[in-house]
């Protein structure tokens, strides 16, 4: 039943973005043509090039993975994978022209498309997850699930999919070899016990499972061979959890080596030259603007700075960005000048007595921070990305807290996703570094540009 239903709405997804890809260009027509009285190509060439895009246009979104299940998929993925297949589709559609010898194809009609047709395909894409959402939660279009292994893996996977009602499974039971209390963390307290790993065959028949989920120690794996071919056997899905998954990253990257499967453990999205390029382009233009239109704003910051405050006008302070490399990055002063050195190794802190007053003005509002857009004019920092600290907490963080120098692999930002979510400043050190990490590892220009829009209301970076 599960997979004749999502055979229904792969089929009525791939039917509404025809229509929707029909009525974009018809649209965009009658947009640009409606009260044109000149010459120009009659709707018809349009229509012509629709019936030959159409299907290689579902063919560019069945390879960038738009018709597959909603349930476990990022919407902000999903989004980006629409604008992506769009871009292409585009492209399409001007090769076709040309090959048609059809020059004078107006370009604001495939512009206006284009703006439509992406919108509304990733608007009936969050209507129908929201929708999906919804029946699962009242309990229609549930999977049936059976998880093999009772181990502290199995009950923490088991925890999340209880308390996502929205993912819609239904957990029947686990099996096990090997039932020990002490290791299984309690989880036949939340789900039945259906017996060992040989009942297997049997439970996936009477108990109609959709899905198996293997999540066994190391020296179970022996079992796992078994267990898999009596998946395929029945047809039924199975995902294995490994016993090492706390060394994975959220979206593990295979690669291939003369045919060998190998599990890259930290998939970086910026190692990619384009992805990489794309994201500095857009810093440093995005920077030269600011710079330009915010320059009288800058130099009348400079002089309340110097007029408040005796000393430098920019705060100069080393610390550690891409690569595990030192850099000094800029600040407008907002403290009196310590001349100890304190500013090497002391937080700051909300109240901090060594501020200024204009510096708490400055600090409110971010102001202070400003000055960093010349550091991503000259490719030291991002406009986001981990926030960068003094080497003196560096050398200790990272004895302390896994992980941690994993931040060093792209450039620090002006602002980032931890900062945006509240980790600001002196807060948990161990909560950045997952937030940061999760920014490392989910890019995406649209995850930059949602990170920049939430900094606008949110403000960056106070207290550090």
């Amino acid at each position: 039943m599960i997979r004749e239903n999502q055979k229904i709405l792969n089929t009525a997804q791939i039917l509404l973005d025809v229509l929707i890809f029909l009525f974009s260009m018809s649209d965009a027509y009658y947009l640009r043509f409606l009260n044109y009285t000149g010459p120009h190509i009659p709707i018809d060439f349009y229509f012509k090039i629709s019936v030959i895009a159409i299907p290689i246009y579902l063919l560019i979104f069945n390879y960038n993975q738009l018709y597959e299940s909603y349930r476990t998929k990022r919407l902000i993925l999903e989004i980006s994978r629409v604008i992506k297949a769009n871009v292409l589709g585009i492209i399409l559609i001007i090769i076709l022209s040309f090959l048609f010898k059809e020059v004078n194809i107006s370009r604001l009609v495939i512009l206006i498309f284009g703006i439509i047709n992406t919108s509304l395909m990733i608007l009936i894409r969050i209507i129908l997850r929201k929708t999906l959402r919804a029946m699962r939660a009242r309990g229609h279009n549930i999977k049936r699930m059976l998880i093999i292994g009772a181990n502290r893996l199995a009950m923490e996977f088991v925890q999340k999919i209880i308390s996502n009602k929205n993912l819609g499974y239904h957990v029947v039971g686990f099996l096990s070899d090997k039932f020990d209390g002490d290791q299984s963390a309690g989880i036949e307290n939340l789900i039945p016990c259906k017996g060992n790993f040989d009942d297997l065959e049997r439970i996936m028949a009477d108990e109609a499972i959709d899905e198996v989920v293997a999540a066994l120690e190391y020296e179970q794996y022996d079992h796992l061979t078994g267990i898999i071919e009596a998946c395929e056997k029945a047809g039924t899905k199975i995902s294995v959890i490994p016993f090492y998954t706390k060394y994975l990253p959220a979206r593990p990257y295979i690669d291939e080596v003369e045919g060998l499967p190998v599990i890259n453990i930290r998939r970086i999205p910026l190692d990619n030259l384009l992805n990489n390029w794309i994201k500095r382009l857009f810093d440093f233009f995005t920077a030269l603007f600011l710079i330009v239109i915010l320059s009288p704003f800058l130099l009348i910051t400079a002089i309340c700075v110097k007029a408040t405050s005796p000393g430098p006008i920019l705060y100069k302070q080393e610390r550690v960005g891409l690569n595990k490399k030192n850099f000094t990055m800029y600040k407008f002063r907002s403290m009196r000048v310590a001349a100890d050195g304190s500013d090497k190794t002391a937080w700051t802190t909300k109240d901090d007595p060594r501020k200024t007053k204009f510096g708490a003005f400055m600090r409110k509002y971010s102001i202070d921070e400003l000055p960093q857009l010349f550091n991503v004019l000259n490719g030291t920092m991002s406009l986001v990305g981990p926030r960068p600290e003094i080497p003196y907490h560096v050398y200790n963080f990272k004895e302390e807290i896994p992980l941690y120098m994993v931040k060093h692999q792209v450039r620090p930002g002006i602002t980032g996703w931890a900062q945006v979510n509240g980790l600001r400043g002196d807060t948990s050190i161990r909560a950045r570094i997952e937030h940061d990490i999760f920014y490392i590892e989910n890019w995406s220009f649209l995850f930059d540009i949602k990170i920049l829009i939430m900094t606008v209301f949110k403000g960056v970076n106070k207290n550090e």
